[in-house]
């Protein structure tokens, strides 16, 4: 399998911490791609987005849940998506906070780095207020210790781009357990191998 992926991308970094945690890791080869002028990658996904799966039983798969959905059958445990009951919602539920905040983030990073006139301050403030909200929420319900979910897998992926892109901004300041969390997990072999970095593409 080969996953097209961008060292910068939170989403591809999502599906790197899944497959590790799930022992595929050595199964992906990657290919790092740039996914705003490579038209390979539109080719595979007509979104033209990473991450994106290409397979060999298969056609691709492109959205990070999918991908990571894939992955957990695949390793034949379902060790990341619990299959029925309160578990399986609280594990969704997390993983679309999680990637909703990092969606908000990519654009909150992009806005601030265009000319004054070509930005939206009200737009700007909306994705401020929603990555606030969102880690006041995940302090308020913080993600599980020990074998993760996707949940945490998203959630994880979530703080650490934060990290990658703003490392000036403390949001640890007023969530003490959700920074005891992630202290915890970023400690993860998962986490350590997949760390962002700048793009080659």
């Amino acid at each position: 399998m080969r996953l097209w992926y961008a060292p910068t991308s939170p989403f591809a970094r999502k599906v790197r911490i899944a497959a590790h945690e799930l022992g595929l890791a050595e199964r992906l080869e990657l290919v790092e791609v740039n996914p705003w002028t490579d038209a390979r990658l539109r080719a595979l996904n007509p979104l033209a987005k990473v991450p994106t799966l290409e397979r060999t039983d298969g056609p691709p798969l492109y959205e990070s849940g999918v991908i990571c959905d894939y992955l957990d059958a695949l390793s034949g445990e379902r060790r990341l998506f619990p299959e029925t009951g309160e578990a399986r919602w609280r594990a969704l539920l997390l993983q679309g906070l999680a990637d909703g905040a990092n969606t908000a983030a990519g654009r909150l990073f992009a806005d601030e780095r265009r000319p004054a006139d070509q930005r939206s301050e009200a737009m700007m403030a909306r994705l401020a207020e929603a990555l606030r909200a969102a880690l006041d929420s995940l302090e308020r319900e913080t993600p599980q210790a020990g074998r993760p979910t996707i949940g945490e897998v998203s959630a994880a992926a979530f703080l650490g781009y934060l990290d990658f892109r703003w490392p000036e901004r403390d949001w640890r300041k007023g969530r003490e357990r959700l920074s005891a969390w992630f202290a915890e997990v970023e400690q993860r072999p998962s986490m350590v191998e997949t760390r962002h970095a700048p793009s080659a593409a």
